[in-house]
């Protein structure tokens, strides 16, 4: 039998000691609900909020990638739009170049036509820049490195994390091509009124020469449309390699996206509370609190039971 004491009493610390474990499990509870996280701190579960952290960090990542390679896609997609527009411009010329050979062609205005059209495709190719960069206006050298690096946009579409915890980029250049020097040499083809009518060359053209270093001067109409034909076969390859281009950093971009929202819902099944599961406990809880209150004032009166051996 146990004894009575106004010292000593174990039922009281017992039942104290049982509505603290219940106070601290409904305060755990209500951080949950008012945080929606059951894994809000390091001291919750190290383990879930180290792997969380981690995962949050890539998800930021990913954030900022996809805005670059938004901003990469216009870019890419300025010069593709270029290109096309060059395109037609230069087809319109190789048309011109045709209209010269008939025997009643008016040389003079169809030198004019070629001249407006050259000058376009050097504006076009002078303007078509996004915040800065312009990948249609620039010369580079295909045989050096270092050239081609300076004349090229790095364009980071993928960030990887290896199993050890290792962060790496992924990258691919585009290269600049220089449809603006097109123009420049089309616009020799302005002067048809030099054409010969007899031999059906043009000539005076010593001064000027095209990019690939064959003098105009004596060059016949057939040569004259090869050349425009790989001018516009260039203009045409610049066209789909951009595209192409931009083609892959929309494509990954949405895969981008994709990945993000995986791992959002990874981080969310470790550290997010289960709303209705943390309901539940709570109200189980809160009955719990108030058992565990009236169990607490039964055992503070056990001592004044004392009082009744003295009366």
């Amino acid at each position: 039998m146990q004894m009575s004491s106004i010292l000593t009493n174990s039922s009281s610390m017992v039942a104290l000691q049982t509505l603290k474990g219940i106070n601290k499990g409904m305060a755990k509870v209500q951080d949950e609900i008012s945080t929606g996280l059951k894994v809000a701190t390091a001291k919750d579960n190290s383990s879930s909020w180290s792997i969380a952290s981690t995962m949050n960090s890539d998800v930021s990542s990913f954030k900022k990638l996809g805005e670059s390679l938004t901003s990469a896609s216009a870019m890419v997609g300025t010069a593709r739009t270029a290109a096309e527009q060059i395109g037609d411009l230069v087809k319109q010329i190789q048309t011109k170049v045709v209209q010269a050979q008939n025997p009643d062609a008016d040389l003079t205005k169809l030198g004019d036509d070629i001249a407006v059209l050259a000058d376009t495709i050097t504006s076009i190719a002078a303007s078509s820049q996004y915040n800065g960069i312009n990948l249609v206006n620039a010369a580079y050298d295909a045989t050096d490195a270092t050239t081609i690096a300076a004349t090229s946009a790095n364009i980071t579409v993928s960030v990887t994390r290896s199993a050890a915890g290792a962060v790496s980029a992924e990258s691919f250049r585009v290269q600049w091509v220089d449809l603006g020097a097109a123009g420049d040499s089309l616009k020799v083809l302005a002067g048809l009124t030099n054409r010969d009518a007899a031999t059906g060359t043009y000539a005076d053209y010593d001064a000027e020469t095209l990019p690939t270093a064959a003098d105009l001067g004596g060059i016949g109409t057939a040569e004259a449309l090869a050349y425009v034909d790989s001018v516009l076969d260039a203009v045409n390859s610049a066209a789909a390699t951009f595209g192409s281009a931009q083609s892959r950093i929309e494509a990954q971009n949405a895969f981008l996206s994709k990945q993000a929202d995986a791992l959002k819902n990874g981080v969310g099944a470790m550290v997010d509370a289960d709303m209705e599961e943390a309901s539940a406990r709570l109200a189980a809880l809160q009955t719990q609190q108030q058992l565990g209150i009236q169990a607490l004032s039964i055992a503070n009166q056990a001592p004044q039971n004392v009082l009744s051996l003295f009366r």
